[in-house]
């Protein structure tokens, strides 16, 4: 029987956001963790590698596994894992047991694609998409609120009680899962066989490639360790697509990829991954460098976790425009508005990040571009994927959004490493040429998205409906 019951939406949005809650974990406290634990920034660097390569393994597996009949099983078992790790990260007497921790919290990735596979499954049809876009930007709006916290605790008390918040959170969403998601199995999912070597190629791909992109500014990236990592991972990623070509029952149906809506949300989530990744990263730098470096804000870890509320209030915005907006503008336009938002901002911190008001109104349209732009797409995914397809197809989505932000901590690592100054803090110039580079990697997904708007537009026939929201 299909759940129509309201309380189901909030439930799955409360759960979704235990990833937002664990994100607010990562940049903001690296120089904490660092000092507390007595390592290098580049090595206290790795609670964020980590995470993210377990994030790339765990999130195609959680995906296609949500596609089965035992969603509400497998969105408990995560938040267990996740749970697990944020007690092991509050008690951890040294960094290496530090990371395990933090390799468990990765699990957080996979959480959105489940739950927006339960609501594509119980969510009353006239309701669902709404549902689904809710659920997408709830990281971003969730950030928001996750870094203020984060910074509230940490600088309050010690960086083990916002491990212990994120536990006590993780708690808070296992009980509301338990009493409102549907119990389970799902007699309408198919029982279909595991593909456990495309989950295999795929995750020693994906984690060889991103554990390239992430240590490269490190290593070298003309070391041979670097071109080794990307040389490995594009074979394994190549017998990865043969592999799944030729099974029946594949990790991700790379042949929906055909689909031209599906292929433009993929494309552009690598795009602005990348993209929003360099601007939320160095706001985050410039809002706790000192003043001392010429733009640095100085702003304690307090107050620094407030830089991101804004994002948090313009994603909250633009999802419930884009609610209002239903039935007027179309997904394949949707997109490029979010994108033109978000380029707009990046050109607004490029050439304005000194003041601390500048940085906030940055934030605002980010998290209004964001909004927008994370809304439309694992809704042109849903409209255009069979259901039994649409957990392993957004999570694949999800897994490119990651992909394109290590893309992003690559870039802006390099250019930030070969700008250093005396002090060890990166200079005026790096600071600038980082965020130059974000603003014109967004304004180029803009002006893609935008001219193929405008070719879809004149191919449309007169008599094609309109929505944005409708099949």
């Amino acid at each position: 029987m299909t759940e129509t019951r309201s309380p189901l939406v909030p439930a799955l949005v409360y759960a979704a956001l235990s990833t937002a809650i664990v994100s607010s974990l990562g940049m903001l406290l690296v120089p904490t963790i660092s000092r507390e634990m007595d390592v290098s920034v580049g090595t206290a660097q790795w609670m964020l590698t980590i995470n993210l390569l377990v994030g790339a393994v765990a999130t195609p597996v959680m995906g296609r596994l949500s596609d089965g009949p035992h969603k509400k099983k497998l969105l408990l078992w995560a938040l267990l894992v996740i749970l697990l790790g944020s007690v092991i990260a509050a008690l951890a007497p040294n960094f290496t047991v530090f990371l395990i921790g933090r390799a468990l919290q990765g699990l957080t990735y996979g959480i959105v694609p489940v739950t927006i596979a339960l609501a594509r499954r119980y969510v009353a049809a006239d309701k669902v998409r709404f549902a689904i876009s809710s659920l997408s930007v709830t990281v971003a709006t969730g950030l928001g609120i996750g870094y203020p916290l984060t910074g509230i605790i940490a600088g309050t008390f010690d960086f083990r009680f916002a491990f212990w918040f994120a536990a006590l959170f993780v708690v808070t969403a296992i009980i509301v899962v338990f009493r409102v998601v549907p119990a389970g199995p799902d007699e309408r999912a198919p029982r279909v066989p595991f593909d456990y070597t495309g989950a295999g190629l795929l995750g020693l791909g994906l984690g060889v490639l991103l554990l390239g992109i992430s240590e490269g500014p490190n290593w070298g990236w003309n070391s041979p360790l670097t071109i080794g990592a990307f040389i490995v991972a594009a074979a394994l990623l190549a017998a990865w697509v043969l592999a799944e070509l030729r099974s029946r029952n594949p990790l991700i149906n790379l042949r929906v990829l055909r689909n031209g809506e599906v292929l433009l949300a993929n494309s552009t989530a690598i795009g602005l991954g990348a993209a929003m990744y360099i601007g939320l990263s160095i706001s985050s730098l410039i809002a706790q460098a000192p003043a001392s470096t010429g733009y640095g804000i100085a702003l304690p870890v307090f107050w620094a976790g407030f830089v991101m509320f804004p994002l948090s209030v313009g994603s909250f915005s633009a999802n419930r425009l884009v609610r209002r907006l239903a039935h007027r503008v179309r997904l394949t336009t949707l997109l490029p508005i979010g994108a033109g938002i978000i380029a707009a901002a990046g050109m607004l911190l490029w050439f304005a990040h000194s003041q601390l008001w500048e940085i906030l109104v940055g934030m605002l349209a980010l998290g209004l571009g964001m909004g927008a732009s994370y809304a439309a797409m694992p809704a042109l995914i849903a409209r255009s994927v069979a259901n039994d397809e649409l957990g392993s197809s957004v999570s694949f989505n999800q897994v490119l959004r990651t992909v394109g932000s290590s893309f992003g901590t690559a870039v802006s690592g390099a250019v930030l490493a070969a700008n250093m100054a005396p002090d060890l803090h990166p200079t005026g110039r790096g600071i600038s040429a980082t965020l130059e580079i974000g603003a014109l990697l967004c304004t180029a997904v803009f002006l893609a998205l935008l001219v193929h708007a405008l070719i879809t537009r004149f191919r449309r026939t007169p008599a094609a409906p309109a929505g944005a929201l409708r099949d």
